[in-house]
């Protein structure tokens, strides 16, 4: 069949069936038209959905944003009963996107049972390299599923960042200075973004 429909069947991108194809992971053959048409059986190579473990996992960068973490997990299971989604595991985690020690996520990346890890954005995953992990959980027959694709909002955003300052002032000043180098560089920031952002009370 065509590999289209091949992914329709089994209630996968035709993104992650293309991955999977070019990975060796799926029988098949590319047509002179380009088509790429799929020997596997459906159910042979890849689970189907109604077969997969599958796991939620949900992110803030601080504790103090906690209640977000909360509504994640739920706008997460309700997207997951309404596909009809088996949830093995529902995993919640504090810490920063940049962060790659993360071991709750990197639980979930490692084990080879886990077919299926489902997130809200792709930042909730990891702030940077998200096609990388992508593509390896593809040849393993794995994937990632992201429930909403448009920019998530700031407020994560400043958290990561302030992590990536801390680590660069680290690294060029020492851990002592580097807390009130951190201090520094946000409030300059801010206060940048304030001028840019005149009160209403001011004149026009």
């Amino acid at each position: 069949m065509k590999l289209s429909t091949y992914a329709r069947k089994l209630g996968i991108s035709y993104r992650t069936a293309w991955r999977w194809f070019k990975a060796g992971k799926l029988a098949g053959y590319q047509a002179d038209t380009g088509t790429i048409i799929v020997t596997d059986p459906i159910g042979e190579a890849i689970p189907t959905v109604r077969h997969q473990k599958i796991a939620i996992y949900t992110r803030v960068s601080a504790a103090e944003n906690k209640d977000n973490l909360e509504g994640q997990a739920k706008r997460l299971l309700d997207y997951c009963a309404a596909k009809g989604y088996r949830v093995t595991a529902v995993v919640k985690e504090i810490g920063s996107g940049i962060n790659d020690s993360r071991p709750k996520l990197l639980k979930l990346l490692t084990d080879p049972t886990l077919t299926l890890i489902v997130v809200e954005h792709k930042d909730r995953l990891t702030r940077f390299g998200f096609n990388y992990i992508e593509q390896l959980l593809a040849m393993q027959g794995r994937r990632i599923e992201v429930i909403n694709q448009a920019e998530n909002g700031k407020e994560d955003l400043v958290q990561d960042f302030v992590s990536i300052v801390t680590s660069f002032c680290a690294r060029l000043y020492g851990q002592r200075r580097s807390k009130r180098k951190t201090e520094r560089i946000i409030a300059e920031l801010q206060n940048g973004e304030e001028s840019h952002h005149p009160s209403q009370t001011e004149p026009g």
